[in-house]
């Protein structure tokens, strides 16, 4: 199975989600052709409801441990409620520029 069909899985039986999208974003950085080493995660649940970004993130992480310790290297994470996504118009944050490597 793929990763990032690993991640949405793992995200969808521990968090209730109205929307989650999982993009592997490896190929923008310095890593062989076909890796699954750099995700974006969007997650729109009201479990995040009351939740600082922190908590949010560190709750996402925590889901993907397994993940990170086989190979995921990094984890971009846009985790809001549902009107916090509405009242944002629906946009999905650019990634960060690859900052490593020589790409």
């Amino acid at each position: 199975m793929i990763i990032q069909t690993v991640i949405e899985e793992k995200l969808v039986k521990a968090i209730s989600t109205q929307g989650l999208e999982v993009l592997n974003e490896s190929y923008m950085h310095n890593v062989p052709d076909g890796s699954e080493t750099h995700f974006k995660v969007i997650i729109i649940s009201d479990d995040f409801d009351g939740m600082r970004i922190l908590q949010r993130h560190k709750l996402v992480n925590s889901i993907l441990i397994e993940e990170f310790k086989s190979g995921v290297h990094a984890l971009s994470i846009q985790a809001l409620t549902e009107e916090e996504w509405h009242s944002k118009g629906k946009k999905i944050m650019p990634s960060p520029k690859c900052l490593g490597g020589s790409k």
